[in-house]
């Protein structure tokens, strides 16, 4: 808890065992051949969230998938884990995975609201290290015009940052609204990641981002809103 509340982020080895990262590295890699196949038969549309999607506009032309039912199970699982590392009571919001590929870049970026304390697994694949600027001043702007932190006041730095090396089961904690984060050109074939996000209890608004205003965790984005 001390190393998170110093810098703002913390790495934790083998937070899943072995058995189970390699479950759910082949589980998603079967989930995408179905997808694949799937829209290529037309039985699905490109856009169908069921079974994951190639249309996400940070990393285009790269499985992903928003809330799938056995990564919301796995926010669950792994939240007292983030309780304890953050020192917080945290709300569960929602799960993203990605399967990347050779020459994919994740662009310099800060979170949404709903991302406020985040953490990425790896869960198989080629080594591909993520980077974190340490300085949660990094890229705001500020003036009359402009609030505190926030989203829309965040401009991308050329800060070098801190490299950050995750071997399958190994996790990095991060507040994702407040330190930039992003990776370089993956020369590697494939890297399997998952997002889980969660927001602090205490923080303003947090009730109403809960599940990521789903009424739930495992339905879709479309769901948001909903009652």
């Amino acid at each position: 808890m001390n190393e998170f509340n110093k810098n703002k982020y913390v790495i934790i080895k083998n937070v899943i065992n072995k058995d189970l990262c390699n479950f759910l590295h082949n589980y998603l890699l079967v989930k995408r051949q179905v997808a694949e196949t799937l829209i290529k038969e037309t039985y699905i549309s490109p856009f169908e969230e069921a079974f994951g999607t190639w249309e996400d506009d940070q990393v285009p032309n790269t499985y992903s998938h928003y809330a799938d039912i056995a990564m919301e199970t796995l926010l669950l699982k792994l939240q007292p884990i983030m309780e304890k590392q953050t020192g917080m009571k945290l709300n569960p919001s929602y799960s993203f995975l990605r399967i990347y590929k050779k020459g994919d870049v994740l662009e310099r970026h800060k979170d949404r609201f709903s991302c406020e304390i985040s953490t990425t697994l790896n869960l198989g694949g080629d080594n591909w290290p993520i980077y974190i600027n340490p300085n949660p001043d990094a890229g705001f702007v500020y003036g009359e015009n402009f609030g505190k932190h926030s989203i829309q006041n965040y401009f991308p730095t050329n800060d070098k940052g801190v490299e950050i090396n995750l071997n399958p089961g190994d996790m990095l904690i991060y507040r994702g609204c407040d330190l930039e984060h992003w990776r370089e050109k993956f020369e590697g074939d494939e890297c399997c990641q998952v997002f889980l996000h969660y927001n602090n209890t205490e923080t303003k608004d947090s009730e109403l981002h809960l599940f990521d205003k789903r009424p739930h965790l495992g339905l879709p984005g479309w769901f948001k809103g909903r009652k």
